[in-house]
């Protein structure tokens, strides 16, 4: 089998463009956060969410310990919120958090989510957190903060929804 060059397939999984959100969970020693954009939806029934966490993660250890954590999908305009939890702090930053359920939230978010750990599944460097949500809160009228070739960024003006379609239409499609 081809050895496959990694920084070959983090440029091109780089062409997918995706939201930005901060992974957190609280512990005794304090709230811990990092910026990501491995999360996707599970299941609506029930509810369910995953995050993807590499193993040099400092917050692995306390997602296993805690088996709780928060997801905080970031607004537009949160660039440098993404970049304090990237690991390039901001001493300026203030105490961004909110709490929901217990668990630290990005207060400016535009939707967050509380979870408990139900499984966790190793694969490859990572560790794959599903979470069953708890609770969550949304702000519908705030844009998202888009992370696109390495680069943050913004969704332009978005298209006008299509027309319903007939749903017996729809069916021979």
């Amino acid at each position: 089998m081809k050895t496959l060059d990694p920084r070959a397939l983090r440029d091109a999984c780089g062409l997918f463009s995706t939201g930005v959100n901060v992974i957190a969970t609280r512990h005794e020693d304090g709230d811990h956060g990092m910026t990501a954009n491995a999360f996707m939806s599970i299941s609506l029934d029930p509810p369910l969410i995953s995050v993807s966490i590499g193993e040099r993660a400092k917050i692995l250890p306390h997602l296993q310990r805690t088996g709780r954590f928060s997801v905080s999908t970031l607004a537009e305009g949160s660039a440098e919120l993404a970049w304090h939890f990237a690991g390039r702090p901001v001493e300026s930053l203030t105490n961004p958090f909110d709490e929901l359920d217990g668990l630290p939230v990005i207060r400016s978010a535009l939707a967050a989510y509380a979870c408990d750990i139900v499984n966790e599944v190793e694969a490859g460097d990572h560790t794959i957190f599903i979470g069953q949500v708890s609770q969550l809160i949304t702000d519908p009228g705030a844009r998202p903060l888009i992370f696109y070739k390495g680069r943050f960024g913004a969704v332009a003006a978005q298209a006008p929804a299509p027309e319903l379609c007939d749903p017996v239409a729809e069916a021979i499609w």
